[in-house]
């Protein structure tokens, strides 16, 4: 005799229902909202770019060579008054740089996605088109929907959306993902002619710019922007003037975005996942046996 479960005058055959259940379940466990969990567990030592704002000249030839090695247009060279404003990167640039005016002269810096070791962008994603690689790149994948969850929680303003586009989707840098599976370093850092910037793992970089400052303490503020802010991110910059005049935020903390929502996404499931589902395959059985 089968097993029955007995609602509203129905019967419901028992392991009909708890594979009603099971499956609502698996399914939504499979979207982004454990994403954060699976993110914090991750330990693997990353790789970066450390970047030497005092080195740099304006001279963008990383903004041609990002464009070039990302099918991207070459962005105009002969502009003479490029500097005159700040220009923020967009879907078809993924990198700029800016000058700013300082007391110590002028400051060029370029700009583009942090990669921040525990992402925002990934805990907030919807369908998992954000991930952040085991060797450290944020990447996006095609089954972006273009929700733009990444772009309310980037801490730095990255992600863009095309939105003239007929299918629109967010675009932004990669760290030259398909370059480094290739064995290649970022198109960025190879056509620098300054050596202002430098491809290494993390612990390297942070070696490596500590040492600058300690070698010449009187030519960089005593801080290396990345680092700490927001859990740390896989650029990281040292500067002659403090980072506010250069651009940069300075009131982000140093705690991972991500685990800001922590305790919460934990308890959420057992109340308002788990019971809403449960009660929604009791609904959808009794219509079935109805």
């Amino acid at each position: 005799m089968k097993n029955l479960l007995t609602f509203k005058g129905s019967k419901i055959d028992r392991r009909k229902f708890l594979k009603i259940i099971g499956t609502g379940i698996v399914g939504f466990g499979s979207t982004s909202l454990f994403g954060p969990g699976k993110l914090m567990a991750a330990n693997k030592e990353f790789t970066g770019v450390l970047v030497d704002t005092t080195r740099c000249i304006g001279c963008r030839s990383c903004e041609v060579a990002c464009a070039e090695a990302n099918n991207l247009p070459v962005p105009d060279m002969e502009d003479k008054n490029i500097f005159d404003k700040r220009r923020r990167e967009s879907t078809t640039q993924w990198t700029v740089v800016n000058r700013y005016r300082t007391g110590k002269g002028d400051v060029y810096v370029k700009t583009q996605c942090m990669h921040c070791s525990q992402p925002a962008c990934v805990a907030a994603c919807l369908v998992n088109a954000m991930k952040k690689n085991e060797e450290g790149p944020v990447t996006l994948d095609q089954n972006c929907i273009g929700c733009r969850f990444c772009m309310f929680s980037c801490p730095f303003n990255i992600p863009k959306f095309e939105y003239g586009s007929p299918a629109p989707k967010i675009e932004k840098c990669n760290l030259c993902w398909e370059r480094l599976k290739g064995g290649k370093i970022p198109a960025c850092v190879e056509a620098c002619p300054q050596e202002t910037l430098l491809f290494g793992t993390k612990r390297d970089l942070y070696e490596e710019g500590q040492t600058r400052i300690y070698k010449h303490p009187s030519e960089y503020v005593h801080h290396i922007y990345g680092q700490y802010e927001v859990g740390g991110t896989c650029w990281i910059y040292l500067s002659k003037v403090p980072f506010e005049q250069i651009g940069f935020r300075t009131d982000l903390g140093t705690k991972a975005m991500p685990e800001f929502t922590m305790g919460f996404l934990y308890t959420v499931p057992f109340v308002d996942i788990i019971l809403p589902l449960f009660l929604l395959g009791i609904s959808r059985a009794i219509r079935k046996e109805d």
